[in-house]
C-alpha cells in the first residue's frame, strides 16, 4: 500500500496529514524527517510494521520552488537529448571515415568521449579488418627496408674491428 504525507510549512515545523488514513496527524523539524514521521504515525494507527507499506512525501511548495524544478526537469531532458544526439553523431562521423580526434573536436567532446559513444567494430568486422590489413602492408614496408640478420652478420666484424686492434695495442 501506498500512503502521501501531505506537509505544510507551520512556524518552524512541518505539519503533516495522511489523507489516506483517518486521524494521522504529525510533526517533523525538517523536511528529511518526514517520511519517518509519517510512517511512524501511520503504523501505530494502523497497528502494521512500518516498513510493510511505502510512503511519498508531498510538501507544499512556494511558487518560486516549484519554478525551479520544472526548469530542472527540463534541462534534465535537455541533457539527454543533447547525449542521444551526440552519440548519433559521433557514430556517424566515425563511419564516415573521421578519425577519432576530428570527431571529438567537430563535437566539443573529447576523443576518448567519442570512443565511448561509438565503440570502434570488433576485430572480424570489414572496417577493422581493412585497417588491420594496412597495419600489416605497413609492417611489411618497413621490415623490407630494414637490414636483413645476413647483412648485418657481415656488417659486425667492421664495427667491432677498430675495439679489437685497440685492445690488441695494449
Amino acid at each position: 500500500m501506498k500512503y502521501t504525507a501531505q506537509c505544510v510549512r507551520s512556524g518552524h515545523w512541518w505539519a503533516i496529514t495522511v489523507p489516506e488514513v483517518k486521524g494521522v496527524v504529525s510533526q517533523a523539524r525538517r523536511l528529511d524527517q518526514v517520511e519517518a514521521t509519517a510512517r511512524a504515525a501511520i503504523a501505530l494507527m494502523l497497528d502494521v510494521d512500518p516498513h510493510s507499506f511505502d510512503v511519498e512525501v508531498e510538501p507544499d511548495l512556494p511558487q518560486e520552488v516549484t519554478r525551479v524544478r520544472k526548469a530542472r526537469s527540463a534541462l534534465r531532458k535537455a541533457e539527454k537529448s543533447a547525449e542521444e544526439a551526440t552519440a548519433t553523431a559521433a557514430q556517424a562521423l566515425l563511419a564516415k571515415g573521421y578519425t577519432v580526434r576530428d570527431a571529438g573536436a567537430l563535437l566539443g567532446i573529447s576523443p576518448q568521449r567519442v570512443s565511448k559513444l561509438a565503440p570502434r567494430k570488433a576485430a572480424g568486422d570489414s572496417a577493422s579488418t581493412g585497417a588491420a590489413a594496412g597495419l600489416m602492408q605497413k609492417r611489411e614496408t618497413v621490415a623490407a627496408c630494414a637490414p636483413r640478420p645476413a647483412d648485418q652478420h657481415d656488417l659486425l666484424p667492421q664495427r667491432l674491428h677498430p675495439l679489437i686492434r685497440f685492445d690488441a695495442g695494449t
